[in-house]
């Protein structure tokens, strides 16, 4: 009986492993997005010009995209362990910098990236690593697409409750341009210590055994037709979506929203994540491997929901952006779920890291979408937000058509995947 209770322990302590990943991958995610709502701070309290402050929510990007492209093939190469384990870290330096930083363009810029590098070790690193942890021998209870989903869940949260309290704390507390960034240092600090004690899930390959760094690299699943004609028109709405929904609109609903338009620039970006995490928790049941109907529902609501930006610009009325920011945020949230569980149907073990990373790289291109609109206002009146919003929806309708004109095309068989 004693060794029944000890072995039964010891598969549910086995079983929880993958939440000590996800409390990182929450905690870089956190930081990732507690920038957002301060947008309008920034702006409005230190000057910053509109195009440079949407530059300031790119920059990340560029942090992440190098962290993805690079972190997910050498952690399948050295463990998910090395590669994961400086995340938290690499974190906090950001932080560190953003809250001293906010009067200074180059050391905000350089704080967003740090961030971004924890986010995109988080994503490709962490994402992987919850979806072994979510399979056998670790977790025999976890259902099918359990791992994209747990993974997809931990990042929408931080990306949520990020938001929502950076913008609570910097419209009304003190040190509005510090508070947040020490919240979040210290939610790190807890969530590190929780990582060290994550189990490996794919040890390092002898030196002797590896290929050229290069040929590791190389992603051969990024070329199966699945990916190009489903996962590729998908991916950028992903984050298209959401900088629409919690950086576009609060930016255009500025002189619009009362007294507390930093506040309400984090309604808007919980509201939007909110749904996003909400229909995460549905996107199992919607998504199927017998067509791309998950990314198909996905693509209908990012089509209403920049027609529904495109009113927003035009009206300016409250409720319309509330509206439009929850129906991106659905968009937002079933297009990263769809996209991860196709990812996790096509790749093969020793290319899981890097494909993951392929797709939240071309996810990220959507966080270029507020500086574009931007810039091409300020250079061409005639593009009005409402017009280059309508044309989003035009853009994201003829994604729809692509996919569903391949929707059961392409599919990976398990004789396919074995060879692979």
């Amino acid at each position: 009986m004693v060794v029944k209770t000890l072995e039964q322990s010891t598969e549910k302590r086995s079983a929880r492993a993958w939440l000590m990943v996800a409390a990182s991958m929450f905690a870089v995610a956190w930081g990732g997005n507690e920038f957002t709502p301060l947008l309008v701070m920034y702006r409005l309290d230190h000057g910053h010009s509109p195009v440079m402050v949407d530059f300031f929510l790119f920059a990340y990007v560029m942090g992440i995209v190098p962290a993805l492209l690079l972190g997910g093939p050498l952690s399948d190469r050295l463990g998910r362990r090395p590669l994961m384990l400086p995340a938290p870290l690499i974190a906090i330096a950001g932080s560190t910098l953003l809250a001293f930083g906010a009067d200074s363009a180059a050391v905000l810029i350089l704080g967003r990236i740090l961030c971004g590098i924890a986010l995109g070790l988080g994503m490709a690193v962490g994402g992987s690593w919850v979806k072994e942890l979510s399979t056998a021998p670790w977790d025999f209870a976890a259902s099918d697409g359990a791992g994209a989903r747990r993974a997809a869940m931990s990042l929408t949260a931080g990306f949520a409750l990020g938001a929502g309290f950076a913008g609570v704390l910097a419209q009304w507390a003190p040190l509005p341009e510090a508070l947040a960034y020490v919240l979040h240092i210290a939610i790190t600090v807890i969530a590190g210590v929780a990582l060290w004690r994550a189990p490996e899930t794919r040890e390092a390959q002898p030196i002797d055994a590896r290929r050229r760094l290069i040929d590791d690299l190389k992603i051969p699943a990024a070329g199966h037709r699945r990916f190009i004609y489903i996962v590729v028109p998908l991916a950028p709405w992903v984050f298209g979506a959401a900088s629409v929904g919690y950086a576009v609109i609060p930016a255009l609903m500025t002189g619009h929203s009362g007294d507390a338009p930093v506040a309400f620039s984090a309604f808007l970006c919980v509201v939007a994540l909110t749904c996003g995490f909400a229909i995460q928790s549905l996107g199992r049941k919607i998504d199927t491997d017998l067509s791309a109907r998950g990314a198909v529902v996905a693509l209908v609501f990012l089509v209403i929901g920049m027609a529904g930006a495109a009113l927003v610009a035009s009206t300016l009325t409250v409720a319309v952006a509330v509206i439009a920011a929850a129906i991106l945020g659905c968009g937002y949230g079933m297009a990263l779920v769809s996209g991860l569980l196709e990812i996790q149907r096509i790749a093969g073990p020793d290319d899981l890291a890097g494909l993951t990373a392929v797709f939240y790289s071309i996810t990220y291109v959507g966080f270029a979408v507020p500086a574009v609109l931007a810039m091409l206002s300020e250079s061409i009146p005639a593009l009005t937000y409402p017009l280059m919003l309508l044309f989003g929806s035009a853009a994201a309708a003829a994604c729809l058509l692509v996919v569903l004109l391949k929707s059961r095309s392409h599919l990976p068989s398990g004789s396919e995947l074995a060879r692979r």
